[in-house]
């Protein structure tokens, strides 16, 4: 059951907002919600957990540092599911290795999307497979930047159902970005609030 754990990480070169080194670990199966200002940096935070941009410190899941492994391979483990997801072939189907039923049936997906084209989804529906991809590939602590706020409530509901159901399984650690304080009642336990040259840890209850 993995941890992963943040040491002295520092992403001031590139975004001098958040100047200060942040020190914290999130324990297999908790979810640590990300919450601030608008243009202070989650997105950018996010990324460079998952190695996608330059930074001081280091990350650590369990005992493999981030800089220990080539990028690609960290990112298989610790993996981002973007606010805005990528789509580089025409057909929903070219972007997955199978249908696993189980998985896109609890999305409201049946086989048909495998032909869908990608042009006519809607931001929603990418969401939706966006979250099936990246679980699919079974990663060991997810960052998740807004991950719902596409949907609607029925859709959002379920989608939350789904990541908590894998991360029961799995007992993965989760950072999640939402402006939604009942969802992160909801998803979280603890919530890392961002402001100008800090930050503090407070337990979801406090935020209400």
């Amino acid at each position: 059951m993995p941890e992963l754990i943040i040491k002295n990480l520092n992403i001031a070169a590139i975004l001098p907002e958040l100047s200060q080194s942040f020190d914290f670990s999130v324990s297999p199966g908790n979810c640590l919600g990300i919450n601030g200002p608008s243009g202070i940096g989650k997105s950018v935070f996010l990324k460079a957990l998952a190695d996608m941009l330059p930074h001081e410190g280091e990350v650590f899941l369990d005992d493999i540092a981030c800089q220990s492994i080539p990028a690609p391979q960290w990112r298989r483990q610790v993996t981002l599911l973007p606010a805005e997801s990528q789509w580089w072939a025409d057909r929903v189907g070219e972007h997955f290795k199978h249908f696993e039923a189980p998985l896109f049936n609890s999305l409201g997906f049946d086989e048909a999307v495998m032909d869908w084209q990608i042009v006519h989804l809607s931001s929603g529906e990418k969401q939706r497979l966006a979250c099936i991809r990246v679980l699919m590939n079974q990663p060991k602590a997810l960052l998740m930047d807004e991950p719902t706020a596409n949907l609607d409530k029925d859709n959002r509901l379920q989608l939350e159902k789904v990541i908590a159901d894998y991360q029961t399984k799995h007992q993965i650690p989760i950072l999640w970005i939402s402006h939604d304080q009942e969802q992160l009642a909801r998803v979280s336990q603890s919530v890392l609030m961002l402001n100008k040259h800090h930050y503090e840890i407070r337990i979801t209850a406090e935020i209400l």
